[in-house]
């Protein structure tokens, strides 16, 4: 499965993260062009997740109905359209809204994955496989910004070269919208490239984890949006977007700021955190797959990262500056992998979409946080430290709530009857 269906969704995360993101490299020219101001962008930037938060729950109980086919062929062909349309942005309004519809049609995508990989990878694997997956936001760095800071240079046909990058990036999400309709298999028992002893063994390790979390009591939608446990599960992952947006959405303005760099080497410089962080998050997922450790992976990533961050902000060169960045976003997203793992080990069927969902949902407002409130200190004052710091210390929050609620998640699993490891129950 890691050989023959991680590739695939590996792609299209990359492509989902591309769209997200590259509004960082138009900005470049957006400001000048279109007279945006930093807490314009900060502002818009962060839009993204506000269609992201109202939208996500929804989105995600859909897929429960129709299934993660069909229903993430739609997001992706919607979320290139709107990427494309982005081309008509004139102001710092339309701009507010284009960023809330790219949001609300990408709601679905990523909880949708989450639940997909359930159903198809043991618990035991769930965390590796869900860092590799997490790896395509790095990726989709290391490719695409030397690739957007190229096409910045793109001009003709009445386009600037801000335009050709929207529409040039929003095109692949609707390609590969089509095939996902066309090629992806539901479930194991539709994969045919699953054969004998193979799909056998899968299919009884899958039914005898579901049978395990049957004793793990269901509840319904009103009971799962009040559940304390879920809310503080969203608090520790709220770090998580902060920092992955907050520094990502201003990492070329940072770099082109500190340096002068033409739109092309800014993009090349850009690449060090993303080639960072891609091997701390599969380092940090393997180590928690072979301890079955979830809790302390996920609270020491926040705080190394927390420390990155404020290295950061107190530094006065390039390379530190730099250096500091990508090391706050390298173990930010390498939270990801043992949160998930985590998150998801007691939950199921309803509670599981709808969990997943919320968590998701609430988490990334952090998405709005970090790319606003460094807009709110850069316009203030100039500068990116008091931005780094709230985000320093959202992440230090995290940890912090990751400590407290993985002994509680834990021990209600155990008294649900689920099997636990030691090490998790520790």
């Amino acid at each position: 499965m890691m050989l023959r269906l991680m590739p695939f969704l590996f792609l299209l995360y990359i492509v989902a993260y591309l769209d997200r993101i590259n509004v960082g490299f138009g900005i470049l020219q957006m400001r000048g062009q279109l007279h945006i101001s930093d807490s314009d962008y900060g502002r818009a930037a962060g839009m993204f997740f506000a269609g992201y938060f109202f939208f996500q729950l929804p989105s995600n109980l859909v897929v429960e109905k129709v299934g993660v086919r069909r229903w993430i062929s739609v997001l992706m062909a919607a979320w290139g359209i709107i990427s494309c349309l982005m081309i008509f942005i004139r102001g710092p309004i339309s701009f507010s809204v284009m960023r809330f519809l790219l949001g609300a049609a990408e709601a679905g995508f990523f909880p949708g994955m989450i639940l997909y990989m359930k159903q198809w990878f043991p618990a035991r694997t769930r965390a590796r496989a869900v860092a590799w997956f997490m790896t395509a936001n790095p990726i989709a760095g290391i490719v695409g910004s030397p690739i957007s800071g190229a096409l910045l240079n793109l001009h003709g046909s009445g386009l600037a070269g801000w335009q050709w990058m929207f529409l040039l990036e929003g095109l692949p999400a609707i390609a590969l919208g089509v095939v996902v309709f066309l090629t992806l298999a539901e479930t194991p028992q539709e994969a045919g490239w699953l054969k004998g002893e193979e799909k056998v063994w899968l299919l009884n390790e899958l039914a005898s984890e579901r049978n395990s979390e049957a004793a793990v009591p269901q509840h319904g939608f009103w009971k799962v949006l009040l559940s304390p446990s879920l809310w503080l599960l969203s608090l520790v992952y709220f770090g998580v977007p902060t920092a992955m947006y907050g520094v990502t959405l201003w990492l070329p303005t940072v770099i082109r700021a500190l340096s002068g760099l033409s739109y092309f080497l800014t993009g090349v410089v850009a690449v060090i955190p993303f080639v960072v962080t891609t091997a701390a998050m599969v380092l940090v997922g393997m180590s928690s797959d072979r301890s079955g450790e979830r809790r302390w992976h996920t609270a020491l990533s926040a705080f190394t990262a927390a420390v990155g961050l404020l290295a950061a902000a107190y530094g006065h060169s390039p390379v530190l500056v730099v250096a500091g960045i990508g090391v706050g976003m390298a173990f930010a997203e390498s939270m990801t992998g043992p949160f998930w793992a985590m998150a998801t080990s007691s939950m199921a069927g309803f509670s599981a979409a709808a969990g997943i969902a919320l968590i998701n949902s609430v988490g990334n407002l952090g998405g709005y946080f970090g790319p606003d409130i460094i807009g709110i200190f850069r316009t203030a004052n100039g500068g990116f430290r008091g931005g780094l710091l709230a985000i320093s210390a959202a992440l230090a929050m995290s940890g912090s709530i990751a400590l407290i609620v993985g002994r509680r998640w834990s021990n209600q699993k155990a008294k649900a009857g689920a099997p636990v490891r030691s090490s998790l129950a520790d």
